[in-house]
């Protein structure tokens, strides 16, 4: 009798949206619809997004963030006490890029259910494990001006509470695995160990399904690869952090590792947890090889033991053109067949 599925395929959340959904190659893309034809195009954007990780033989396959148009507002939209006509321009991930975000204004509370529409409607439409994504504690707060609070902290709990239970929620909706994306913990690198860790463990408290955190730094974004060039020959970042990751509840830690100049070694650091192994860079047009793919996941089982490895992608895959995620994705599932077939 075989034992479970090795080398799983995932991806870390968002696929590109169709031209007729949003402007292509953008991220924060404008709507370009209204109303009723906005939904129904959703859903079909949806049912697009998980037929094509199906083909190309994605194991937990999500709904591609297809409902929303940017990965910490989407669930803002569904918050009291934010006021989103009081945009303001700030620094975020330490002033490493300006955005224009809204302001917490009154105590912030769960409207209701932010993503159950959209949640329950995956789930309708595959039979495969359903990965469904929420924007981490901590990067909310650093995406966001603050008039209510005074103190991170504070408001990061507040953000906790209304993510922990959104995200009781999508379990009883049937999804199987509910990550949280908190790109600021490799930027806030004493905060991550004094509040953030906690703040994670907050907002999965009490849930009984797979729970993950994705970790990365970023886009392909001209912000983002300027930073990059500034941070050496070894990116040693998550050497503070992961041992506190280690000891957290958290069930899955995401890291980029295809292009990137992370120590391979320092996956070692996470103990027990499941990593998800970022094998496919999305941060160029250039298409994997499955040989490629496995290749990574080859060096990455020098450090984690086989069966904890998930194939993924090392980040969201909103901006990039469609054909191209297509062409990675399929690169995704092959070459984890490959490296089955090599070290299984």
């Amino acid at each position: 009798m075989s034992g479970p599925l090795l080398f799983p395929t995932t991806v870390a959340g968002s696929l590109p949206k169709p031209s007729w959904l949003a402007e292509p190659n953008r991220l924060w893309a404008a709507w370009r619809l209204s109303g009723a034809e906005l939904e129904a195009a959703k859903r079909d954007a949806t049912l697009i997004a998980l037929k094509a990780q199906e083909d190309a033989g994605i194991d937990i396959v999500s709904d591609g963030e297809q409902s929303r148009q940017h990965f910490v507002h989407g669930f803002l939209e569904f918050v009291d006490g934010i006021d989103f006509t009081r945009k303001v321009e700030i620094g975020i991930r330490a002033d490493r890029y300006k955005a224009l975000v809204p302001t917490v204004t009154g105590e912030l509370r769960l409207k209701g259910r932010a993503h159950a529409a959209e949640a329950r409607f995956a789930r309708a439409h595959t039979k495969r494990k359903l990965k469904f994504t929420l924007p981490g504690p901590m990067t909310i707060v650093d995406t966001i001006a603050d008039r209510r609070y005074g103190d991170k902290v504070k408001m990061a709990m507040a953000f906790a509470q209304a993510l922990n239970e959104e995200a009781r929620g999508l379990q009883a909706d049937g999804v199987d695995v509910i990550q949280f994306d908190e790109p600021a913990f490799n930027v806030y690198m004493d905060a991550v160990k004094d509040w953030g860790i906690a703040a994670l463990d907050r907002a999965i408290d009490g849930l009984a399904c797979q729970t993950a955190v994705h970790i990365c730094y970023g886009y392909g974004i001209p912000a983002n690869l300027d930073w990059k060039a500034t941070l050496g020959a070894e990116w040693r970042q998550y050497e503070a952090i992961f041992p506190a990751l280690a000891a957290s509840r958290i069930g899955q830690v995401s890291v980029e590792c295809r292009n990137a100049k992370v120590p391979m070694s320092l996956l070692s650091l996470l103990g027990r947890k499941d990593v998800l192994v970022g094998v496919i860079d999305v941060a160029t047009d250039a298409v994997e090889t499955p040989a490629e793919v496995a290749a990574v996941i080859a060096e990455a089982a020098k450090h984690v033991a086989k069966e904890r490895i998930v194939a993924c992608t090392n980040c969201g895959m909103a901006p990039m053109r469609r054909d191209v995620a297509a062409a990675k994705l399929e690169a995704l599932g092959q070459g984890a067949a490959l490296a089955r077939q090599r070290y299984g």
